[in-house]
């Protein structure tokens, strides 16, 4: 079949490889350069752990302090807040101890075999120095402070994460980087992350190229249809490109495309800033997690990249450079003999669903549209498997990840 993907992230290109595994006719279809927007500058993590919701028990009472804190973790631009109050309902709703359980584990479903899924991409794309499975560190300026975060982490162990506690000694063995800011760690060993993912969407999409998919650098409009089949995607300019399916894989921009295809699926973006410092003096072995300062930093080719902002203020409004500062700021607190004299700073959309969970699946009603988006803080983390996924409903294989929990039409 000839597929169009619409999008080229890290979710677009890996379910146009496995596509292509199958044997089908691939062409990309996106406005934007491969390994560009939310894939360019996202934290890196490629973490099976990584499978509790953004929304926890509890969150809510946070919310208004964190609203009046100009550094705080979450902010709403002035004016978005009408816009956006039905998806934080929701969002709340998401977050009860049974919703967050229940979405933890089918989060857990999909990350749990990340690597296995990207390997024979990045091994087909010569990319294995791209990633790395050196385990991740959850940082805790003491042991007692880690009790805030215990049931989340409990819920991780349940769910079959292996998770080992580190002392203050074997911490500062494991990052001497650490020593004095912080005396307790939780390794998570089977975690991972890439050392550029803009690169690593590059390669697995070129690799595609020279695999024999085309790319077309232009804008989806819409789709031309009949009965309950896609027969085209309307292209920016008026142009039609025929095809026999399509994957919808445009991250923020997916919402109006589902639109289209009769989906009303309530798709936010939460900005995400990060700062990398290129002057990075620091020997990180492992991606760091200090959830009392709301940062992970994760040691790259390219520097140190601090990440972990979220705002909201749609896809127009421009950045606030002001959030990565933030960033910065707390990098130097956790590493006061940082070398910071050289960064840079950006600002991407996350496309995110109130549950956490992305919609991957086959568009309802429709023999022919599949839908890969929504993966909030989880798109390098999920991509692999998601394409993997989308390519056994293309087949009409089995899939091997529980796909009801991901359904388009849950909401």
């Amino acid at each position: 079949m000839h597929l169009v993907v619409l999008g080229t992230g890290i979710v677009g290109t890996c379910a146009a490889a496995w596509l292509q595994r199958d044997g089908h006719r691939i062409s990309f279809v996106s406005p934007v350069p491969p390994g560009e927007a939310c894939s360019f500058g996202n934290a890196g993590s490629l973490s099976p752990s990584a499978c509790l919701p953004v929304g926890m028990p509890g969150m809510w009472k946070q919310v208004p302090a964190w609203l009046r804190d100009p550094d705080g973790p979450l902010r709403i631009r002035p004016g978005y807040l009408p816009q956006v109050a039905p998806w934080l309902l929701r969002f709340l709703r998401a977050s009860r101890r049974s919703e967050v359980e229940r979405i933890a584990a089918a989060l857990r479903g999909l990350l749990a075999p990340i690597f296995e899924s990207y390997a024979p991409l990045i091994e087909r794309a010569g990319a294995q120095d791209l990633v790395r499975r050196s385990g991740c560190l959850y940082v805790y300026s003491a042991q007692a402070a880690a009790a805030r975060w215990r049931w989340g982490m409990d819920l991780r162990r349940r769910l079959g994460v292996d998770l080992r506690d580190v002392g203050e000694d074997e911490l500062a063995a494991l990052e001497p980087d650490l020593r004095g800011r912080f005396r307790f760690g939780i390794l998570a060993p089977e975690n991972g992350s890439t050392r550029d993912p803009s690169a690593l969407v590059k390669a697995l999409h070129a690799q595609c190229l020279a695999d024999g998919a085309t790319q077309r650098m232009a804008a989806a409009r819409g789709f031309v249809r009949q009965g309950d089949t896609v027969h085209g995607v309307r292209l920016d300019g008026g142009e039609v490109l025929e095809c026999d399916g399509v994957v919808v894989a445009a991250g923020a921009w997916s919402r109006p495309l589902a639109a289209d295809l009769g989906l009303r699926v309530p798709l936010e973006t939460q900005r995400g800033y990060h700062v990398t410092v290129a002057s990075n003096n620091l020997a990180l072995r492992h991606t760091v997690m200090a959830p009392e300062n709301n940062l992970m930093v994760n040691p790259m080719a390219m520097g140190l990249r601090l990440a972990g902002s979220v705002e909201f203020a749609g896809l127009q409004a421009p950045p606030d450079y002001a959030r990565a500062d933030v960033l910065l700021a707390k990098g130097r607190e956790m590493f006061p003999h940082l070398d910071a004299s050289r960064t840079t700073r950006w600002m991407g959309h996350r496309p995110c669903l109130p549950d956490s969970l992305p919609v991957i699946g086959r568009a309802p009603r429709l023999a022919n549209a599949w839908l890969a988006f929504g993966h909030g803080h989880v798109g390098m983390c999920g991509a692999a498997s998601t394409g993997r996924e989308i390519a056994h409903l293309v087949a009409g294989r089995p899939t091997q990840v529980d796909l009801q929990p991901f359904r388009a039409d849950r909401f």
